[in-house]
């Protein structure tokens, strides 16, 4: 008879593959419920059209380095500095600190190539098991993403605000090197990221673009050529020429959160637990920050509690649900602040924009809040 598991943790993407990793070095026996990956491809099949990139802080990075699944180069890209237009006049520039070879504002990782490198640790770490259902543990978690079906099971209740926006991801290629510079553009109630990958010395660019559910229909139509101009219309010169590079792909955006993340037996993770506007690029790292803590928090139990206690879950719910909802804040008041589209409220953006380019200190500041230099285990 096999040795029973200690944790089913439902879902293989990268939060619950990340945690199925730090709870094995707890020496834990985690059941993974996960579609297996085969060795050298990254996902299943159509992985190579994934157009994705995840915006990674140094927290996350770290977390990943010390579990060897973070990929290698170009996989990974660092951004050494950030260029926001607001309307007519409002820009800010952020730069990473000086004097750190290893210091970046963050890392654009490749969907595909951090899935795979992921899905490698798994394979080798001797106290997973890849399961295709779940499982009986002293503790399930579930990492099922935003639309987990297994919260309902546990009487998780999910709340959503939906914004009458999509998002559209694409790779465009650029007539200019990108420098590690990673722009986005707050334009007419839209948000256009453009994110540096391919690696320092390359000239692929990850398009995020934010726009209206009617507008997103209307774009996904255009040939390569025209949404290409489409782009280019919003960014001008500033990222040089750019032409398009794979197919596209869209969802809708939305600000959810489950009302309790732990009870008996069992937590939520990652998307599965909240989902933001991602438009400062912070939904995986708040995710990956849910996998540290819930792994500290366990480290630290005491000897006699048990793994589904709820009163030893809580300890990890109280700690990350501030910081979600904090986040959550200021994603969904940028938003609500650019989505306005009147003159008066166009002057406000600029004025604060240009108050907090002179910010100094406060500045600085938000850069290292946004390079995740805060301990994920705090």
């Amino acid at each position: 008879m096999s040795k029973p598991f200690d944790v089913c943790i439902r879902g293989g993407g990268v939060v619950g593959r990340t945690l199925a990793l730090l709870l094995a070095r707890e020496r834990l026996r985690v059941a993974l419920v996960a579609r297996p990956v085969a060795p050298g491809n990254p996902t299943d099949s159509g992985a190579s059209q994934d157009v994705r990139a995840y915006a990674l802080n140094n927290a996350s990075r770290q977390q990943l380095t010390s579990l060897r699944a973070w990929p290698d180069a170009p996989s990974a890209t660092p951004v050494v500095a950030m260029q926001v237009w607001g309307d007519d006049g409002g820009r800010l520039d952020f730069s990473a600190p000086p004097g750190n070879a290893e210091s970046a504002l963050a890392w654009i990782v490749d969907v595909p190539a951090l899935e795979q490198q992921l899905a490698e640790a798994v394979r080798y770490q001797p106290q997973i098991e890849t399961v295709e259902a779940p499982v009986q543990a002293a503790l399930t978690v579930i990492c099922e993403g935003q639309k987990s079906t297994s919260r309902n099971e546990f009487g998780a209740q999910w709340t959503v605000k939906p914004y009458p926006q999509k998002a559209i991801a694409a790779r465009l290629l650029s007539s200019l090197g990108h420098q590690g510079i990673a722009r986005q553009w707050f334009h007419d109630g839209e948000i256009l990221a453009l994110l540096p990958i391919g690696g320092a010395e390359g000239n692929s660019l990850a398009l995020v673009w934010s726009v209206s559910v009617e507008r997103a229909g209307a774009l996904e139509k255009l040939t390569p050529e025209n949404f290409a101009a489409a782009v280019q219309t919003v960014c001008g010169a500033e990222a040089g020429r750019l032409e398009l590079a794979s197919g596209r792909s869209s969802w809708p955006l939305a600000l959810s959160r489950a009302e309790r993340w732990v009870g008996p037996g069992w937590a939520l993770a990652g998307d599965a637990a909240h989902a933001v506007h991602p438009l400062a690029g912070q939904g995986l790292n708040l995710g990956l920050a849910d996998a540290a803590r819930l792994a500290a928090v366990i480290h630290g139990r005491e000897y006699w509690r048990g793994l589904g206690d709820e009163k030893l879950l809580r300890r990890y719910e109280r700690s990350r649900k501030a910081d979600v909802a904090a986040m959550a804040a200021v994603t969904d008041g940028l938003h609500g602040l650019f989505a306005q589209e009147d003159a008066r409220w166009q002057a406000l953006r600029n004025w604060g924009m240009k108050g907090f380019a002179r910010s100094g200190m406060f500045k600085e500041w938000v850069v290292r809040q946004a390079m995740g230099s805060a301990s994920m285990h705090s």
